[in-house]
């Protein structure tokens, strides 16, 4: 594998970075944020809104990610363009929970990236924050609620830095944050806000913004969790939904080429990830892929896990699709944990390379 972008070592210097990067910043630029659709995404985006806005900050904007969920499709980078629109003569970009690269998704804007996946470059002028060498490795709302309470008081906003703990390193993550929210909130109201938070993204109808709303909207996950408005009662619509759609895909047997176990659902909803993480539990000596071809239009969506002993980005690494720029992802994320997104004549010859028929 390449060498990996200098990025900071520790918390310590991160924080020192991150304040470096904002230095000088005027409190009228324009300033945007592309965070993940996931639970650690929106929670690390609320949580850098709420800071920012603490900060002084007035002219902030977030913007999150179609389902392909990369910041460097054309439109993904249309979506950055527009929230720039206008007469801004000062301009910076937070990329957050979304990986990063030599390419700027947004040409000729400084641009931060806050992030636990593999790194993959930066930009010279770019800052890269990333978590990936850290150990324990922290999600990404957790390293935006640790770098900015360094700059502000956000203490109020723990609970939802743990929910994107929760959501993606579970509730006994080895982190002192963990522990203090569990205590303070409880680990069942904690688990319900996460479970609704994340419906939003899985769902049909895909409404992550909604799940951002619900998190500024309230002060502790209960009030969330059990709340009657409208954005709330859309999210444990959207849970419905997820629940039954997971409970048909687990009829779904898997087939097997080499190292492979391949599982293969038809489902709107984004249940890939779930049921790849439910077989990679009862295949543990298998690199799990589950594929889904109806979660977006003439594509087909995949999520691969491992259990550690085979290393899926180097496993996804070695197969060469030759894709055209921006058409087409895979093989990005961690080493036990990563996917893609391919057109179906793309998958096709992915599926050839891995030794299946189509």
């Amino acid at each position: 594998m390449a060498e990996l972008p200098t990025i900071p070592a520790d918390m310590g210097q991160a924080a020192a970075a991150l304040q470096t990067f904002l230095a000088g910043t005027p409190k009228d630029a324009r300033i945007v944020c592309l965070h993940d659709c996931d639970a650690d995404g929106v929670a690390a985006g609320v949580v850098w809104q709420r800071a920012m806005e603490r900060l002084g900050y007035i002219n902030l904007q977030r913007v999150i990610p179609d389902r392909e969920r990369n910041a460097w499709t054309d439109e993904n980078r249309r979506r950055i363009a527009a929230a720039f629109e206008g007469d801004h003569e000062e301009r910076q970009l937070f990329v957050l929970d979304l990986g990063s690269q030599s390419r700027q998704p947004a040409p000729g804007i400084q641009t931060c990236y806050i992030d636990h996946h593999r790194p993959e470059g930066v930009a010279e002028g770019d800052l890269l924050i990333s978590g990936y060498e850290w150990d324990p490795i922290p999600n990404t709302s957790l390293m935006i609620y640790d770098l900015f309470i360094t700059l502000t008081d956000i203490e109020d906003l723990d609970w939802i830095a743990a929910i994107g703990t929760f959501s993606d390193l579970g509730e006994k993550a080895p982190f002192p944050l963990i522990d203090i929210t569990k205590k303070k909130y409880t680990a069942k109201y904690l688990k319900e806000a996460t479970a609704l938070v994340n419906a939003a993204r899985r769902a049909s109808r895909y409404e992550p913004e909604i799940a951002a709303e619900a998190l500024l909207a309230y002060t502790a996950p209960k009030e969330l969790a059990l709340a009657a408005d409208e954005r709330v009662e859309r999210l444990r619509e959207d849970r419905a939904e997820v629940a039954a759609d997971l409970a048909e895909a687990k009829k779904a047997a898997p087939v097997f080429s080499g190292q492979v176990a391949l599982i293969r659902i038809h489902s709107r909803c984004q249940i890939h990830p779930l049921m790849a993480q439910i077989w990679r539990t009862r295949l543990p000596k298998y690199l799990v892929i589950c594929a889904n071809d109806l979660f977006m239009p003439d594509r087909v969506n995949f999520s691969a896990r491992s259990d550690g002993s085979i290393n899926v980005l180097k496993f996804l690494g070695d197969i060469d699709l030759d894709l055209p720029e921006g058409q087409g992802n895979y093989g990005h994320g961690h080493d036990a944990a990563s996917g893609g997104s391919l057109s179906t004549e793309q998958w096709q010859r992915f599926l050839g390379a891995l030794g299946f028929e189509g």
